[in-house]
């Protein structure tokens, strides 16, 4: 498993609002191998998104990035960087 830590683009919410479609419909047809995903939202509630955490199931570091590299905000530049890194859950265990 590999978390995405997806930080997005200063003033990027138009490219995201323009590519929420896809991106959504990205998850959607990818959904097996979605552990859990959502949006990071500002501290101060401003922005309902500056980012996302997406967990995926994905056999090696190669595989989360293409994951990460397929994912529409990506390639619409919505996202200034994404962090990949190993994840292990552990509550809940997976399967309860």
């Amino acid at each position: 498993m590999y978390a995405l830590i997806c930080f997005d683009r200063p003033g990027s919410a138009p490219l995201r609002d323009a590519n929420r479609d896809a991106h959504m419909a990205y998850l959607t047809e990818n959904r097996e191998r979605i552990v859990y995903a959502g949006p990071l939202k500002s501290e101060d509630g401003s922005e309902l998104s500056n980012g996302a955490i997406i967990v995926i199931d994905a056999g090696d570091r190669d595989a989360a990035l293409a994951f990460a590299d397929g994912d529409p905000f990506k390639q619409a530049g919505v996202f200034e960087s994404v962090v990949i890194r190993p994840f292990k859950q552990v509550f809940p265990a997976p399967g309860d």
